[in-house]
């Protein structure tokens, strides 16, 4: 079997309308455009949207809400998935946060206290929960803020 004998034969296949080839086609004289007009013109095209002059679909619907420029968004990691990740590491730093995948590489990393930890751990993130800090503090770890506070002038 070769592809050109696979189905649909070429006997089935429909043939492709063949326009402005004379009034006998059926698809003649105006080409199925109608007559006269911009449409019927050749080099015609208008935009998908374009909607004749009216008011766009666009411009007619509300327009709800907004987007903060200025939102802040963090990732977050639990402490018993930097346990299961990190089980006999005492220092935990936020290259290696990446490199094991817990995070995309270059987003904000906050730690949040869901899980318990049993020894201690020094853990390098950019923000941490209140809980968290206490789970740290109580096992005897530190942890390593790396975002300052954003600084207030008066003016």
């Amino acid at each position: 079997m070769l592809l050109h004998e696979l189905y649909p034969f070429p006997e089935d296949q429909k043939d492709r309308k063949r326009i402005g080839r004379g009034r006998g086609s059926g698809q003649g004289c105006t080409a199925g455009k109608g007559n006269k007009g911009q449409n019927a013109r050749s080099g015609v095209s208008s935009r998908p949207w374009f909607e004749g002059g009216q008011m766009p679909l666009a411009r007619r619907l509300p327009k709800r809400g907004f987007k903060n420029p200025f939102k802040v968004s963090y990732a977050p990691v639990n402490l018993d998935r930097l346990v299961e990740a990190f089980p006999e590491t005492t220092e935990i730093t936020l290259d290696a946060i990446y490199e094991r995948g817990l995070v995309s590489r270059g987003s904000l990393v906050k730690v949040l206290g869901n899980g318990e930890l049993a020894k201690a751990v020094t853990i390098e993130a950019h923000k941490f929960s209140a809980s968290a800090l206490e789970k740290i503090s109580k096992a005897g770890g530190t942890a390593k803020s790396l975002e300052t506070a954003p600084e207030v002038t008066e003016g």
